[in-house]
């Protein structure tokens, strides 16, 4: 099948990223998250990639009334990010074969000749399997299969994608332990925190418009409200105490909005810019992590804990393993799980002297930043491909093709 290809214009690189030559290859990312939908792990990461080698972060593709597949090609934050556009009418092989063509010529247009393919989901195997890059990563930051509506394609893509991966990333210490005897290359780089960015939080300042009318107590959430969301936990604290006002900031995916509890004390107050949480979680009392516990939460290492704690705010949560250890071992996070320990855990929170608190946190986070963890990484990955081969197209397993990836 012959796809047609249009591209935006793409800026010419810095003068300090060559194109594809000398000792540092090209990074092709390939992600299931979109650049703009919520500023995580992906996005703190590639951007510090890009600041000594290109990196072209490829999403998921955007079926539209676009008469020919095509690609729109934006810079942000150095990386360039690459949205692939296929007709409507594509079915689920046409969108394979359409987004392997133009992987192909984002690459012969680019002159990528030295690169490395870097994996946030297995499914993007179905369409790059052929490529031969100088090395692969995976990066894998959350158990997929587990998630709602996951392809059930998932496992045996892994399994593959574990056995092309030169090294193995994963996003927490449960995560690791549940797949450590899967590869040999395989290491913990947990999430970190921007300390700077979210102790903005700590000082005056003025409240945001929507959140300002909102009397205290507030305790707070941000994040993707979402089948880890703990529903009746919320519902249940809203309705035991009702001069608590519970602001919930976060885009609502994969459930519908009118599951969501309706109380005159829940404040549902949409996505926020990642520029913008530090002013929201200023006005908080208590930040919360309000993750049902389920298939979907069993392997999780919410960002948002270091990044309440560097906001000075007391965290309450629920009993994520990862939260538990090292957080509450450390006695920095409240572990709270019926609505009548959660009450207490928050009455306990709001009680609790700010200053000691913030010490004990701030003594915990000394030495964490995404700056750390993107080295480690960087270092880990540069061991792994040193010696690497390109090695000649290998076929994928044979799995019934599904939309997306």
């Amino acid at each position: 099948m012959e796809v047609a290809q249009s591209f935006a214009v793409m800026p010419e690189p810095p003068a300090h990223l060559p194109r594809s030559v000398g000792d540092i290859p090209d990074l092709i990312c390939i992600s299931h998250l979109r650049w703009a939908f919520v500023f995580q792990r992906p996005q703190h990461l590639m951007t510090r990639y890009a600041r000594n080698r290109r990196v072209f972060f490829v999403e998921e593709p955007i079926y539209d009334d676009t008469p020919e597949t095509r690609i729109t090609v934006e810079v942000h934050d150095g990386v360039h990010v690459v949205v692939p556009h296929l007709p409507q009418g594509f079915g689920a092989t046409e969108s394979i074969s359409a987004q392997r063509a133009a992987l192909e010529q984002l690459i012969a247009r680019e002159r990528i000749t030295r690169y490395v393919l870097w994996y946030y989901t297995p499914l993007a195997l179905r369409f790059s399997s052929h490529l031969t890059p100088v090395g692969v990563a995976y990066d894998c930051m959350d158990e997929l299969s587990a998630f709602k509506g996951a392809s059930t394609e998932l496992p045996a893509l892994e399994r593959e994608l574990l056995r092309r991966a030169d090294v193995v990333f994963t996003g927490g210490q449960s995560l690791y332990e549940a797949k450590k005897g899967q590869h040999p290359n395989i290491h913990a780089v947990p999430s970190s925190v921007d300390v700077a960015h979210f102790a903005t939080a700590r000082r005056p300042g003025e409240d945001p418009p929507d959140q300002k009318p909102i009397p205290h107590p507030r305790l707070g959430f941000f994040g993707v409200l979402d089948e880890r969301l703990d529903i009746p936990l919320l519902q249940g604290l809203a309705d035991a105490r009702p001069d608590w006002q519970l602001v919930m900031i976060g885009p609502v995916v994969k459930i519908d909005p009118r599951d969501l509890p309706r109380r005159s004390n829940i404040h549902y107050l949409g996505a926020k810019s990642y520029a913008e949480l530090p002013r929201y979680i200023a006005g908080w009392d208590v930040a919360l992590l309000l993750f049902a516990r389920n298939e979907a939460t069993r392997y999780i290492s919410p960002t948002k804990t270091p990044e309440y704690l560097a906001a000075g705010k007391p965290v309450v949560s629920t009993s994520i393993r990862d939260v538990v250890s090292p957080y509450g071992e450390h006695g920095l996070v409240y572990i709270a799980d019926t609505v009548a320990d959660m009450v207490r855990a928050c009455n306990a929170a709001l009680r609790e002297p700010a200053e000691h608190r913030r010490a004990r946190a701030d003594a915990f986070l000394t030495g964490m930043s995404w700056d750390r963890t993107w080295s480690r990484t960087a270092s880990l990955l540069d061991a792994a491909t040193a010696t690497v081969v390109p090695q000649p197209p290998q076929t994928a397993p044979t799995v019934r093709a599904a939309r997306g990836a």
